[in-house]
């Protein structure tokens, strides 16, 4: 099991350098989230931290491949994944905000990290970041879906049109709504 403990940064130890980041991620590590959209992949996450007056900056780039089903046949597909991570971070007091989660709160773009721990995880909005780059259908390249399962689908899809080409009765009361349509 994967320690998600690299993915938490010590903004207390920060300079006002620009830190490098570096992850390499896999299945261990969408097991450890127990995220339901995706649970496999590999992927490389590389940026940085700057530190500056008052907020601290994460630029990320995130790259690789996920293992999803296909839509169509519902056979798993690797899904290459590009996207970027921007984040701003803030030491403060969060006893007087309402908490959304135990680690941070978000407020206006800003991620407030409380001051007496000074933790920021960002395992989470990695893997967000992640979810949102998969789009929204997800089908194989044509050919490479599952053959049985096209046929499938095909069967179903024709029996599914020859019903409807099929004169069946019409409802009268739809007929007399049909007279009112100008």
């Amino acid at each position: 099991m994967l320690s998600l403990e690299q993915f938490k940064i010590d903004l207390k130890a920060l300079t006002e350098d620009v830190t490098p980041l570096d992850y390499q991620l896999d299945d261990q590590f969408f097991s450890a989230l127990d995220g339901a959209e995706i649970q496999s992949g590999s992927l490389h996450v590389s940026g940085s931290i700057r530190k500056t007056v008052g907020f601290f900056e994460l630029q990320l780039s995130i790259s690789g491949t996920v293992q999803i089903p296909c839509d169509r046949c519902l056979d798993m597909m690797a899904q290459p994944i590009e996207t970027t991570l921007c984040l701003m971070a803030k030491l403060g007091d969060v006893a007087g905000t309402p908490v959304q989660r135990q680690d941070d709160i978000v407020a206006d773009d800003i991620v407030i990290v409380d001051e007496t721990e000074g933790l920021l995880d960002i395992s989470w909005s990695v893997y967000e970041s992640i979810v949102l780059a998969v789009p929204i259908q997800h089908v194989h390249q044509p050919g490479d879906c599952n053959d049985a399962m096209m046929r499938v689908l095909s069967e179903h899809s024709t029996a599914r049109s020859s019903d409807a080409d099929a004169k069946q009765d019409i409802d009268p009361r739809w007929n007399a709504l049909k007279k009112l349509k100008v």
